[in-house]
Formats: C-alpha cells, sequence, structure tokens
C-alpha cells in the first residue's frame, strides 16, 4: 500500500473530513500538522505539495490535492484502486 501523508492543523473541518474519510476506509497515514499556519507555512506548504490550502493529501508521493480531489477519488473508486498498488 502506498505511503499516504495528510497535511492538516488545528480547527480545520476539511482537514477532520479526510482523516474521518482515511480512517473509514481503514486507510494508514501519517498527519503532519502544520503548527504555523503564516505565510512561511503556506509557501513550506507549497514547496511541498505546489499548493497552499489544507488539508494536502499525499499518496505515494503524488500530491492529489484536498479533501474534494478525496472525496472524488472515492467516489469514483479511483482511491481504491490508488491504495491498492504496492
Amino acid at each position: 500500500m502506498p505511503d499516504v501523508v495528510v497535511y492538516t492543523s488545528d480547527n480545520c473541518s476539511f482537514c477532520d473530513r479526510a482523516k474521518m474519510l482515511l480512517a473509514k476506509r481503514n486507510v494508514p497515514f501519517e498527519e503532519v500538522r502544520l503548527e504555523r499556519w503564516d505565510h512561511e507555512g503556506r509557501v513550506a506548504l507549497a514547496d511541498r505539495t505546489g499548493r497552499t490550502t489544507l488539508p494536502q493529501i499525499i499518496i505515494g508521493g503524488a500530491a492529489i490535492g484536498g479533501f474534494d480531489e478525496l472525496h472524488a477519488l472515492d467516489g469514483t473508486g479511483t482511491l481504491a484502486r490508488m491504495l491498492s498498488r504496492e
């Protein structure tokens, strides 16, 4: 199963939704909590993922986006296919 990393911050409802969706699918993931969510934090996230919004989800080294993209991948079955690769 590919490694899954979720970048989050406190008080982020979409971060919570992404983590709940992954947990519901029994997908183990590493959570990286960004304590500094200021300009520097956004620049650091953009360097890692190409985006400056949270959450940001990385699957197997590929940035897939935030909760909306994760939810869409789940709805089409693409998420399951992505996670079944070794």
